[in-house]
């Protein structure tokens, strides 16, 4: 055996020793995970949609996984800030993204992220999934959507309707419906559903289109009075609601969710982790019966099936904004 030889086996040995050292090494640090708080960054202000499931589920993980949760509250840029800080955040399973499926629609929205949601993000598990709700002013003279068309369409461009921001899914339920009955509103976009929510209440803006979280406890107050859900199914929050196309707009589906992820490269034990933790609080009764008075439904899962509903959506949501000639000022 030449000495050429000789040396190419002691390289290939101390290579196969420092990755062996390396695995023992990531192994290590997903057994101690988590030795500190994990931060929930929700890309939206307290009291929307978002917030208020990730409170639900707060106490429940942080018992089970031995560590507080701690609720980051970033919003702004149709949640686009906060999911940019745990784009740039380690990929340590401390800092992870709670957020709703505005994360597939803003890539069709914003050509100039800052982040990529494809290649910067790796799925924990899907939360749970909801309609979005179309609410109204509780004096707006309209108390269906068939009088909302006729209005709409006899002032067009003179209604506006409000959302937790540009690219989200009451952005997007509301451009379908503007597309799907041929009328002309405004959008105005909020940083988040308690704004969103306010200012309906108030009267600043006649029309909402808003997760049913944000504005459950409104409607049953009759604080705001609810027009009509974006899914093909009834909200079992709110069995009387129509849905949309049981009031006479064909083809009108929008079904929003809420979602964990974290940075890309974080190690699979600690995402295999969350997504355990995850699936054990969705599984408690008590927890199901919290969701479900907030009108969504707990869902779970694997990581790689929220990949796949991640995959879809990007395609569906790219199409219907090309198709409603989307624009943004």
């Amino acid at each position: 055996m030449t000495i050429r030889t000789l040396r190419r086996l002691r390289a290939a040995l101390l290579s196969l020793v420092a990755l062996g050292a390396l695995g023992t090494l990531t192994s290590a640090r997903a057994d101690d995970y988590p030795d500190k708080p994990v931060h929930f960054m929700v890309p939206y202000p307290p009291g929307g949609g978002t917030d208020v499931i990730a409170r639900i589920v707060q106490d429940r993980f942080q018992t089970l996984l031995g560590q507080p949760i701690v609720i980051d509250n970033r919003g702004g840029a149709a949640g686009s800030l906060g999911t940019d800080v745990v784009a740039k955040s380690n990929p340590d399973g401390y800092t992870v993204l709670f957020t709703l499926s505005s994360h597939t629609i803003n890539p069709a929205i914003y050509p100039k992220l800052p982040f990529d949601t494809k290649k910067d993000f790796v799925p924990v598990g899907m939360v749970a999934s909801l309609p979005q709700i179309l609410v109204a002013n509780s004096a707006f003279p309209v108390n269906n959507v068939a009088e909302l068309i006729a209005m709409a369409k006899a002032k067009p461009g003179a209604i506006s309707f409000g959302s937790v921001g540009n690219g989200s899914p009451g952005h997007l339920a509301g451009e379908l419906f503007k597309l799907r009955t041929g009328t002309n509103l405004q959008h105005v976009p909020y940083r988040g559903g308690g704004p969103a929510m306010t200012d309906v209440m108030g009267g600043q803006i006649p029309l909402l289109w808003v997760s049913i979280p944000a504005a459950a406890q409104f409607v049953k107050t009759g604080k705001v009075k609810a027009l009509a859900v974006s899914t093909v199914k009834r909200s079992a929050a709110f069995p009387d609601v129509p849905t949309m196309q049981e009031a006479g707009v064909a083809d009108f589906n929008v079904d929003s969710w809420y979602a964990m992820f974290v940075p890309a490269k974080t190690p699979k034990p600690v995402i295999d982790k969350l997504n355990k933790v995850l699936d054990t609080v969705l599984a408690e009764p008590a927890i199901r019966a919290k969701l479900l008075e907030q009108g969504s439904e707990a869902v779970g899962g694997t990581p790689e099936q929220l990949g796949a509903v991640v995959d879809s959506e990007l395609a569906r949501w790219a199409k219907l904004v090309k198709d409603a000639n989307i624009r943004l000022e």
